[in-house]
Formats: structure tokens, C-alpha cells, sequence
């Protein structure tokens, strides 16, 4: 790329870095893009980095379209003008702040912490890196108004993020999050940013948080008799580099699981991630040297956890002894087939309790929790809105979990986000259970599925890139509205919710009636054997996303895998029913 070529507005925007009041080394490295990679400077100054629903993320480095100390300092300020504004400027205003292992990890949390306390506002700010859920759970336990994590979850190396949460711990919801991004979009320029922080006002905090957020996750366990029993169950256990390592092997140790099998190497904390391609643990490659380690320890349970520790993989021994992953699913199907069937056993059920999923996950869940008479509630996708929700019904309804296909999992109402750390603790818990009732967390699946029917889920994601990419998804979603599958692999569409206009159509009746959640640029089909296609494209990236989820029958355990042969060959048919139409 020529100079020539360079859109004058973005060379202006990086003269502004190279004269303004930025630190030497950022106007050094911005002499050195427009001297010998102006295609990255063009990268980096081409717009500003979006302060989203959630906070920011983005690849690290110097320019506005960049995770720096600058556009971190203005997302700040401009959080900390919202919150004065909201709660006054005299009431004691509080933040709490985390990191995970991130690169700049310490440098972004102490910018943070500098202009909050700039702005009169104290902070409790970790010592070392923590789970983003034990930010949740501060943000309450030291009756914050806001708390902020330093993460990208499980992004590539390159990236960082920074993450928004109330004060009830959950992750900023309406009308909080349009509100917070139009007053960040008020700073224009790092001048306006108080960085002056005041030490006076910041708190570094630590073990004692650590103590009463593992103190909690102790509390929720519903059989202490059994993991008594089977404290040994051999748990192999992988932090991907993050901040599992902290606070997973002491919260399984304080619950009573004393077997915990480490890999030495991923324990490591690096913001490189090293042993991993992607440290997402959604992704069967991120566990290989888990599962290898388990198969020459003949462990009895695998569980490996993204970086920030707010979702957590599991593999468990299928009938040939052979380790097989569980997807988010069915992870969420086994947790909430045995918390429901602990708090029945031990009469905690009153009729006043429920469950929650988002709409994206697996329908078996309703089964079980219709089953057993609890409530079951639907959200949009995103673990926020079931954290809003557990706030709308806090006093009136008791919590018992939920969860998402995407790994993330809830027990207990004391963090408001999803929460790897207590769910490996239950995970394990449920795994005693399956023990003392001589099955494994396999056999237990396949109860579940002989019980409530068969159900099998896969996930495509179609990329799109660019602004025909964008025109090309629309146009998708537009003629699914208007011209709506009739039938999907020749079985019959019975339903169909579209969350934008906030429809839901029983097709057989030809009724409506409203779908009472927020606006959501979704489509759902519902088919006459129990199977359900979800359509939806990323709000954050170029793709739309078609969840598959197919439903049989399982009347005999020993055809377990012909069944599920069955629907995996049903779900390509869904496939390519859908490929007719992208």
C-alpha cells in the first residue's frame, strides 16, 4: 500500500497520536506504521474501537481502532461519568476490578483503577488474576455499583477485552448498556480522562474474597455424604492457561474432591497460551493433553476451563472406556437433571422454584423441568439476560440453576454470570451421584435420554464477510420471514417464533400470539417430531449461525449409538435443507 492510497482522514487521526499527549512509546510505534506497515496503520485508525452492550475487545495495540491504555482510559471515564450521573456524586460510589491472564492484563486493570479512583470513586481491585465470576460475586459481596474484568474470554492471544458489570453482578442489560455506551461515545479524546488515579482510594483485595466466594460454591452442594464417599474420583482437571488454576483444584479440595490430576504445563499462566491453538474449551483440541493425561491416569472425569474461568468443557468414559467430549448441552442436560432430582429427594421443591436457559439451548431441558414441576424460563442468548432475570424474581422465586449451550453454567444466585468454578464443583458432585448409583456420567445421559427422548444438537456457522456479507445475511433472514419453511427434511413445520417482530405462530391453528422477551434479530422453527432450527446472526461478527437440534427415541441403552446415528443423519438433512436457501 502507497501513502497515496491511505484515506486522509486516518492519516490525520494517527498525526493527532504522533502530536498529542501520548506517551513516547505509542507515538514511536505509529512513526513506525506509517513508515513500514500502513496497512496495519490503517487497521488501527480506520475507526474507533465499539464500546458494545458488553464493554470492549479487540486486538491490543496503538491506535483508536486498538485495546490500549487509551481507548481503556476513555472507556473508563466515560463509565465513571454515567455512574455519577445515575447514583449522585456524594453516595460512596464502589467498583470492584479483576483481571485473567490476558497480556496487559495489569496494565489495563490499573488504568481502570486510576481513573475510576480519579473520578472519586472507590476500588477494590484484585492482586493477582481471578475468575471473571468471582468479579461477580464481589461486585455483590462488597455491595459495589459496578465492577469491571479484563478479559477477552477465549479470543487469540492478540486480543484483550474489558467488561461491564452492575451492581447486581451481572453483565450491563438495558437500560444501562445503551446509556453507558452513549456516554463513552461522548469522550472524544484521551484530554478528557482523568488518569490521575488516587491511591487513597484503592483497595487491593484477595484471599478474603477468595475465602467467602468459595465458602459459597460449598454451600450449594446437595450431597456431602456421597462426595465423601467417592472423594477420590480421579478429576483431571485444565485451566488453558487462565485463571482456573487459582480457584478450581481449592473449591473442588474445600467441597471435598481431594484426587485432582493437573497438567503441569497448562498450569503455566501465560496470556500466549502455548500448549493450545485456542484456549476455548469448546474446541475438542484445547483438551488433548487433558484427555491424554486422563486416558494414562484411567480418570474417571475430564474438565477444562476458558481462561477467565466462566465455561468449562467435560469429557467423560462412554461404554467402550473410551473418552468422548460433551457438548454445552448436554453438560447443562445432566447438571439440571441432577440438581432437580436432588432438591425433589430432599423435599426442596415447593413450587416456587425455577430454571432458566436461553432460547438456543437444547428444548430437553424443558423436559425435565416440567417433569419435576418446576418453572422453566426462556431468555435471549447471552448469559446477562439470565442474570436479569434472577433479579426480576429475586423474592418471589427461588433460582436452581441454568444454563446455555455454549458452556456456561449457573448454580445458585450469589454470582450473576456463568460460573466454571462452582460448576466444576457440581459437575463432580453429579459424578459421585452417577457413582454411588454405579453408573457413569454416560450412563446417566442415556437414563436421561431413555426418559425424556433422545435429543442432538449441532452448530454451522456461514461466514459473510465484508458489506455484502452483511446484505447477504439480511437477505436470508428476510426471506425466511416472508416465505417461511413449510417443512425442513420433508417433516413438517408446527411452530415458528420470530423474536423480531415478537411473534410466535402455531402454524396447525393458524394463531398468534406475543413472545415476551425483547427485540432479537431471530428465527425459530418448531417441527411435529420435537426437533427445533434456530437461525440467528451474530451481533459481533460476520456470520450467521444455524443451531440444530434433533430429537428420537431411545427404548434400549445398547442402541444408544444407532440412535444417535439416526439423528445426526436427521440433522444433515436439516443442513441441507437449509443450504438450499444461503
Amino acid at each position: 500500500m502507497k501513502p497515496s492510497s491511505v484515506d486522509p482522514a486516518i492519516l490525520a487521526k494517527a498525526g493527532i497520536w504522533l502530536e498529542g499527549n501520548y506517551d513516547e512509546e505509542t507515538k514511536a510505534r505509529v512513526r513506525y506504521l506509517l513508515e513500514n506497515d500502513l496497512n496495519e496503520l490503517v487497521d488501527a485508525f480506520y475507526r474507533d474501537l465499539e464500546f458494545g452492550t458488553g464493554g470492549l475487545r479487540g486486538v491490543m495495540g496503538v491506535g483508536t481502532n486498538r485495546m490500549n491504555i487509551y481507548t481503556v482510559g476513555m472507556a473508563t471515564q466515560g463509565l465513571a461519568n454515567y455512574l455519577r450521573m445515575t447514583f449522585g456524586e456524594d453516595t460512596g460510589l464502589k467498583a470492584s476490578i479483576a483481571y485473567d491472564s490476558r497480556n496487559n492484563n495489569t496494565l489495563f486493570a490499573d488504568i481502570t483503577a486510576s481513573v475510576l479512583s480519579a473520578n472519586g470513586i472507590r476500588v477494590f481491585l484484585f492482586d493477582r488474576l481471578r475468575p471473571t465470576p468471582e468479579l461477580s460475586f464481589a461486585v455483590r459481596y462488597l455491595g459495589c455499583h459496578t465492577g469491571v474484568v479484563i478479559t477477552a474470554s477465549h479470543n487469540p492471544k492478540e486480543y484483550n477485552g474489558y467488561k461491564v458489570y452492575w451492581n447486581d453482578g451481572g453483565q450491563l442489560v438495558h437500560p444501562h448498556d445503551t446509556n453507558i455506551i452513549r456516554e463513552v461515545l461522548k469522550i472524544k479524546s484521551p484530554a478528557e480522562v482523568k488518569f490521575g488515579g488516587r491511591k487513597e482510594l484503592i483497595t487491593t483485595i484477595g484471599e478474603d474474597i477468595d475465602e467467602a466466594y468459595i465458602k459459597e460454591i460449598k454451600s450449594l452442594s446437595l450431597a456431602p455424604d456421597l462426595i465423601s464417599k467417592y472423594h477420590d474420583l480421579k478429576i483431571v482437571y485444565t485451566p488453558l492457561h487462565g485463571t482456573g488454576v487459582r480457584l478450581v483444584p481449592a473449591a473442588l479440595q474445600a467441597v471435598g474432591f481431594d484426587h485432582t490430576i493437573h497438567i503441569p504445563e497448562q498450569d503455566v499462566t501465560s496470556g500466549d497460551f502455548p500448549t493450545v491453538r485456542s484456549p476455548n474449551p469448546e474446541e475438542p483440541a484445547s483438551l488433548a493433553m487433558a484427555l491424554d493425561m486422563a486416558r494414562r491416569r484411567d480418570a474417571d472425569i475430564v474438565m477444562g476451563t476458558d481462561p477467565d474461568g466462566d465455561r468449562v468443557g467435560v469429557a467423560v468414559k462412554n461404554h467402550r472406556n473410551e473418552f468422548i467430549l460433551l457438548n454445552g448441552n448436554q453438560t447443562a442436560t445432566i447438571l439440571t437433571y441432577y440438581l432437580l432430582t436432588q432438591w425433589k429427594e430432599k423435599g426442596k421443591l415447593t413450587g416456587n422454584e425455577f430454571i432458566v436457559k436461553t432460547i438456543v439451548t437444547s428444548e430437553l431441558l424443558r423436559e425435565i423441568a416440567v417433569s419435576y414441576g418446576v418453572d422453566i424460563y426462556d431468555v435471549l442468548t447471552g448469559f446477562k439476560y439470565i442474570a436479569e432475570l434472577i433479579r426480576k424474581l429475586e423474592g418471589i422465586k427461588k433460582f436452581i440453576g441454568g444454563g446455555e449451550e455454549s458452556y456456561g453454567y449457573l448454580t445458585g444466585d450469589f454470582v450473576r454470570d456463568k460460573d466454571a468454578v462452582s460448576a466444576c464443583c457440581m459437575i463432580a458432585e453429579t459424578a459421585a451421584w452417577a457413582a454411588a448409583r454405579h453408573m457413569s456420567l454416560f450412563d446417566l445421559l442415556i437414563e436421561i435420554y431413555m426418559r425424556y427422548g433422545f435429543y442432538r444438537e449441532k452448530l454451522i456457522s456461514v461466514v459473510k464477510k465484508g458489506r455484502s456479507g452483511t446484505e447477504a445475511i439480511n437477505r436470508m433472514m428476510d426471506q425466511y420471514r416472508s416465505d417461511p419453511f413449510k417443512a425442513i427434511n420433508e417433516i413438517k413445520v408446527i411452530r415458528i417464533k420470530d423474536f423480531l417482530t415478537g411473534k410466535e405462530r402455531d402454524v396447525i391453528k393458524g394463531t398468534e400470539s406475543a413472545i415476551q422477551l425483547p427485540e432479537s434479530n431471530v428465527i425459530q422453527f418448531f417441527l411435529e417430531d420435537g426437533s427445533k432450527i434456530t437461525v440467528r446472526p451474530s451481533g459481533t461478527e460476520p456470520k450467521i449461525k444455524f443451531y440444530f437440534g434433533a430429537k428420537g427415541l431411545l427404548r434400549d441403552k445398547k442402541d444408544f449409538e444407532k440412535v444417535e446415528a439416526s439423528l445426526d443423519e436427521k440433522i444433515e438433512g436439516f443442513v441441507r435443507a437449509i443450504n438450499l436457501r444461503i
